[in-house]
């Protein structure tokens, strides 16, 4: 019985120019496609199961109303639901804006793959569309062109998926404000600007929540390639 011939060992990647780096760079970045995928089925998700809920929940309400007196009995039962309403809009804020930072760190890492493309093959670099340089400012811009003012960034900022369910969540805080101050015996026009001014408050609480913790994760991003108008240092 003849002996195989022994199995040559493997050598290890140190150049871009070994044809293995780019089949690892193009497996990684397929990864990250399928993260940023993931991430978006799961904001869509989960904001779709926030308003069929809320939206039953009312439906309910309304039922509950036809069959009962509109007093005290009602409101706790009002009270109680648009309480549990609140919860899960607050919890699926929180998990959107999680997605949303999961996109932006495989947007980061992609970009940085694109820096090893240029690198491989500088010949394609002017065909690129999107970030080759994994500093915060290129990575940003993949997402198009944003506000540049603070008024305007937050007027853009309930343009999207996770600043819509941010107002609905604030919506369902001022009603169950009302709620609570009818409970407490408030007439007039009371339990009406109580209730604005809860909404505002749950509006104002999730935008500060949101402007501590977009610029963490920004700052959580590793800048090793970073664009020649940047002025960030490589680690």
């Amino acid at each position: 019985m003849e002996t195989p011939p022994p199995t040559p060992p493997v050598t290890p990647v140190t150049s871009l120019d070994d044809p293995r780096a780019l089949q690892i760079l193009s497996t990684e970045h397929w990864s990250l496609l399928t993260s940023r995928s993931l991430a978006y089925n799961e904001a869509f998700i989960r904001g779709g199961m926030f308003l069929t809920f809320l939206s039953t929940s009312f439906v309910a309400l309304a039922l509950l109303a036809q069959a009962m007196s509109f007093g005290d009995e009602f409101l706790t039962i009002a009270a109680i639901i648009l309480a549990f309403d609140l919860a899960i809009g607050l919890a699926t804020f929180g998990r959107i804006a999680g997605a949303n930072e999961d996109d932006l760190r495989a947007l980061h890492g992609m970009a940085r793959i694109r820096h090893g493309y240029t690198q491989i093959a500088p010949i394609v670099t002017p065909y690129f569309t999107t970030a080759t340089h994994d500093d915060v400012a290129s990575v940003i811009a993949g997402y198009g062109s944003l506000p540049a003012t603070t008024g305007g960034s937050m007027l853009y900022g309930l343009t999207t998926s996770g600043g819509m369910i941010g107002l609905i969540v604030s919506m369902v805080g001022g009603v169950l404000a009302a709620v609570l101050a009818l409970l407490a015996g408030a007439s007039g026009a009371a339990p009406m600007w109580l209730g604005f001014a809860g909404g505002v408050l749950v509006l104002a609480a999730l935008f500060a929540w949101a402007l501590v913790r977009i610029p963490r994760t920004q700052a959580s991003l590793a800048v090793r390639f970073p664009s020649p108008d940047d002025g960030s240092a490589g680690e």
